[in-house]
């Protein structure tokens, strides 16, 4: 670019010099040919060169590129014209140069054309002679496609054809778009406006779409014609997914069950709102061309499946609040004929499947994905293992047999020896209950590899930008287009195969050896400590892979103590003792239970209180001092009410506050006000208090350790995963201030947990003085800051190889006191073992798939040639020129 700047003037004084004649302005008579004596003035814009020429030598010239731009020297610049203008006539029906005796002129003698350099008007003779062939064909074997099949007056190249095509594949352009540039390459003044030939476009580019379709599946070369396509016939298949008879092996069947997953087909299912349409024209205004023949499914069964199958309210989800269920019947729909789309993928490679597309009329409802699946299941029947990723799948796979069974017959799908596997995608799963993060897991079931069940998703980035022209489209006109484009990027994934396999194979073998090893190095750990307990979890993995309805081996068993159980706990106790007539409340509606826990939970909202002032002092804006007053008035309100009744169980605790008042100079804010629950008056009045309330607080002050110590345990593996994601995927100023926000609210909840876990350790040690209970450190250590790090964290100063696990990670989580915490550390060990597993194993599947669907590939490309060997001679009624054509587009794809 420096050196282009230092010759940029003499760029700019070669382009003016092109607006002139050049070397030719001395030049006086044409050299066109050898006699011609004409002064030259004429030279063409798309042709090589700048040479000059007469009127009768540019119209020779240009008998065979009739669609050139033409100017001419006017005495002072160079002025447009056209070849019309200059007299030339084009001939169809005959050789080039040569006339037709009985032609017959264009309608008006005035036929537009379209290309890829403007709209261009010419003097158009068709032939009438008596062998002449109909209008449409003779433009068409001029590479014309005409915009009517009656008496055309416009048509567009070919080349303009397959311009856009590409051009909309690639920009995702708009046809408006399109016609907009040609318009403006033809005139881009306004002072000579061109002839409309949008509405033309439109009509030429949708069948020319088909043609395309048609043409590529071979449609023109089976017998029975276009009428005889098949639902999905005219989809690009995945070359490297599983099929019969064509890229599997011939005993496919046989293989041993810990070999079938080698031969599963992977769906994956999802929806697109962005895909919607506006409700304009209808199916018998514009008509699809396609009929179901490709990705979308054929409109007017789906319409009658919809309508027969009823209305049939959506099951409520019992998993997460999931949008894609709960929401289904609130998405607007005002304005819409359809609010999206939905497909169904191959999750492995993330190609749109056959027979796998259609609208969503109202929300993601069941009923129109169960129709999609169904649909495009037909074209995997004789697959036996299917795996189905679905962001929903815990709820939608309940009664996915039960709705099948109300639906029509030719929707059902046949089960029996199918071994069928539900999945969530991995983006997805945390989203999930924990019960559903490990039931529906990619990670954890055997013979998924390394499919995340993402692959719709990547689907829609590339089919997105075309969302803003198809929503105002016509329905046949839009399904038509999105097809055009679901084939355009199937057949991109099937061309980047050879390139998109090696560098995942690259990529799998060693993370395959990697995870191997540190699987074997964990593994040689534990057994050695544990024989008998690895021998139990093998055999507990390996008989959930065989049949996942047996209990889960990742499934965590342990009970970690809870207030709230405590609560339950107390609370049935004092209602057991109301039945025997025992009566301990002074108070009629506050139990001393109820006392003492509220206390804690008033004593939390104290703590989070002064955080909040902590936090923004210094840079409180007027509303958020408001909320924070408004918040500490509120929580004042509920301290002075409970200290009311704290009174009758507690009287001491009136002195206290007698002589706290009487001492105090200011007003004291709420997060000071002294609550004096049981442990505080023993630590710092050493006043009695009724042991029972000491009995409830330590009971309560245990259960707030145990859930403070799982806080803990949770954020710090949070923050592992945080700081590995930032140091993998994080790039950038702006993102890693972002990330690092997120970091540091983590960290202060780190902190926040512990000093909770502190203050509850605090009122244990004074209590277990009082309650006399011994041993109690064991299972409550003190929370040093050293101790406060993850699980594969040393302490300071230690290496790899001396390093020891905090004592966090082998706290007990069983509910009851006083038991042993080897039942917590034996589970964390056997859960990381089975991960720790399940990590080598999918690796080790992923290598294998990727082998096996490089074969699968070959060998389908393969079959692909052989079957257009056989299309060369199915058609043998024909003239001999189709014959001809039929064979060379047979044997050209062949040996593509």
């Amino acid at each position: 670019m420096a050196l282009w700047l230092d010759e940029r003037e003499k760029y700019l004084l070669e382009l003016i010099r092109l607006e002139g004649r050049g070397d030719y302005a001395s030049r006086e008579t044409c050299q066109g040919h050898s006699e011609c004596t004409s002064e030259p003035a004429y030279r063409c814009r798309d042709c090589f060169g700048t040479e000059l020429y007469c009127q009768a030598c540019i119209i020779n010239r240009h008998r065979e590129n009739p669609l050139h731009k033409i100017e001419f020297w006017n005495g002072c610049f160079f002025e447009d014209t056209t070849l019309k203008c200059l007299g030339l006539r084009i001939q169809l029906g005959h050789p080039i140069g040569e006339r037709c005796f009985n032609h017959s002129r264009a309608y008006d003698d005035d036929f537009v054309i379209l290309d890829t350099n403007g709209i261009h008007e010419l003097a158009l003779d068709f032939c009438s002679c008596e062998s002449a062939l109909s209008h449409v064909k003779q433009l068409l074997r001029a590479r014309w496609y005409p915009a009517t099949s009656a008496d055309p007056k416009s048509a567009a190249t070919f080349r303009l054809l397959e311009h856009f095509h590409m051009l909309t594949f690639e920009s995702k352009a708009s046809a408006f778009e399109y016609w907009q540039t040609l318009a403006r390459l033809t005139d881009n003044t306004g002072i000579k406006p061109c002839k409309d030939r949008y509405d033309s476009l439109l009509r030429m580019i949708k069948q020319w779409r088909n043609l395309k379709l048609l043409k590529r599946f071979g449609r023109g070369h089976d017998p029975s014609g276009i009428d005889a396509t098949k639902q999905g016939s005219c989809a690009v298949v995945c070359p490297a997914c599983p099929h019969p008879g064509k890229n599997l092996p011939e005993d496919w069947k046989a293989a041993l069950p810990d070999k079938q997953w080698l031969y599963a087909q992977f769906l994956a299912i999802d929806a697109n709102f962005r895909l919607a349409r506006k409700n304009v024209s209808s199916d018998r205004i514009d008509p699809g061309l396609s009929r179901g023949w490709a990705y979308f499914v054929e409109e007017t069964g789906f319409k009658e499946f919809l309508t027969d199958a009823g209305t049939v309210a959506q099951e409520k989800s019992t998993c997460a609040s999931h949008s894609a269920v709960n929401l289904a019947e609130t998405k607007t729909a005002r304005g819409l004929a359809a609010t999206g789309a939905g497909t169904v993928d191959c999750s492995r490679h993330n190609f749109k499947r056959p027979s796998g597309v259609g609208d969503l009329q109202r929300g993601e409802k069941y009923i129109n994905m169960d129709y999609l699946f169904f649909s495009t299941a037909q074209h995997s029947e004789d697959i036996v293992v299917l795996n189905i990723s679905y962001d929903i799948a815990c709820q939608w796979s309940k009664n996915l047999w039960g709705r099948m069974s109300r639906y029509p017959s030719r929707m059902h799908f046949a089960r029996d020896g199918k071994v069928m596997t539900f999945l969530v995608p991995k983006f997805h799963l945390p989203a999930h209950i924990t019960a559903c993060q490990i039931t529906f897991s990619h990670n954890f079931i055997k013979g998924m590899g390394r499919t995340d069940g993402e692959a719709p998703e990547r689907g829609w980035a590339n089919i997105n930008p075309v969302a803003t022209s198809t929503r105002e489209m016509g329905p046949g006109a839009r399904r038509d287009t999105l097809d055009d484009h679901f084939g355009d990027f199937n057949w991109k994934k099937v061309t980047n195969f050879g390139v998109s396999l090696l560098s995942k194979m690259k990529t799998a073998i060693p993370e395959r050896d990697r995870h191997q090893q540190d699987f074997d190095d964990f593994h040689l750990t534990i057994i050695g400590e544990r024989p008998g307990e690895v021998t139990q979890w093998n055999e507990a993995i390996e008989k959930w892979e065989a049949d996942t309805s047996n209990k889960n081996p990742f499934e965590t068993t342990t009970i970690t103590l809870t207030q709230a159980a405590v609560r339950l706990r107390l609370s049935q106790k004092e209602a057991e003792d109301l039945e025997r007539g025992f009566n301990n409340s002074l108070h009629t509606e506050i139990s001393p239970s109820v006392l003492v826990s509220s206390g804690i939970e008033l004593e939390e909202q104290q703590f989070r209180l002064q955080q909040d002032y902590n936090t923004l002092s210094g840079h409180l804006t007027d509303l958020q001092l408001t909320k924070l007053q408004e918040r500490s008035n509120a929580l004042l309100r509920k301290i002075e009410q409970w200290c009311k009744v704290q009174l009758l169980y507690m009287p001491a605790v009136g002195r206290l506050r007698a002589l706290a008042d009487a001492q105090s100079t200011r007003e004291e804010k709420a997060y000071d006000v002294k609550l004096w629950l049981p442990s505080k008056l023993k630590e710092a009045a050493e006043m009695s208090c009724d042991e029972q309330l000491c009995e409830f607080e330590w009971e309560l002050r245990c259960a707030q350790a145990h859930e403070a110590l799982d806080d803990v345990r949770r954020q710090l593996r949070l923050r592992a995963h945080l700081y590995k994601f930032k140091d993998a995927y994080i790039r950038g100023q702006r993102a890693n201030t972002r990330a690092s926000a997120v970091l540091g609210k983590v960290e202060q909840t780190i902190r926040t947990a512990a000093a909770r876990y502190r203050r509850a350790w605090a009122a244990v040690k004074t209590l277990s003085g009082v309650l006399d209970k011994p041993n109690w450190e064991v299972e409550l250590p003190e929370l040093l800051a050293a101790d406060v790090r993850g699980m594969s964290e040393g302490d300071i100063g230690q290496s790899e190889g001396n390093r020891t696990l905090s004592w966090i990670w082998k706290a007990r989580g069983v509910a009851a006191m006083g038991e042993d915490g080897e039942a917590v550390l034996s589970e964390a060990l056997r859960i990381e073992w089975c991960k720790s597993r399940a990590r080598a194993n999918r690796w080790a599947e992923e290598v294998e798939l990727l082998q096996e669907e490089m074969w699968r590939v070959a060998s389908f490309l393969s079959w692909h040639a052989g079957w257009w060997e056989e299309q060369a001679n199915r058609r043998t009624v024909l003239p001999a020129p189709e014959q001809e054509g039929i064979r060379g587009y047979a044997k050209c794809q062949a040996a593509l």
